[in-house]
């Protein structure tokens, strides 16, 4: 790949992971805001949850920009974000107004969903660790 591309490639995963790191470090510093929200969503385990979405969201986020283990990182923000879209944005039992910002933050998860999809597709690129791993397996494997 040229070397634009890769370039490319790595901010894409950054502006992708972005939202993630600052979510879930929003999540640290808004600790009781964010338990009461996902208790007014009738949420069980509220405490075991909201630990592990900052874990999800921090560790998902720091795996896409650093490209360690990227695909794995990518695949447990997309379940993540899966169950929050249909948790949080269920626009459908929303009237007026509200209905219509709950199906804007819908349908920009889903457009973030496709972006972690490509990532699944693609992988992280040259400029990772993962590709750094790979390279060094090949070549312990020619010696």
């Amino acid at each position: 790949m040229a070397r634009g591309g890769r370039i490319l490639l790595f901010l894409g995963r950054f502006f992708l992971a972005l939202i993630f790191l600052l979510s879930g470090l929003n999540k640290i510093f808004a600790w009781k805001q964010t338990a009461s929200y996902m208790v007014s969503k009738e949420m069980p385990l509220v405490m075991l949850l909201l630990l592990g979405a900052i874990i999800v969201e921090i560790g998902g986020s720091l795996s896409l920009i650093l490209g360690f283990w990227t695909r794995l990182g990518a695949l447990a923000l997309l379940f993540f974000l899966i169950a929050a879209t249909l948790i949080f944005h269920n626009f459908w039992s929303y009237e007026g107004p509200e209905r219509q910002a709950q199906m804007i933050n819908f349908m920009k998860n889903l457009a973030i969903m496709g972006g972690l999809v490509l990532v699944l597709a693609i992988g992280a690129g040259s400029l990772s660790f993962d590709h750094k791993k790979s390279r060094a397996t090949l070549s312990a494997n020619r010696h």
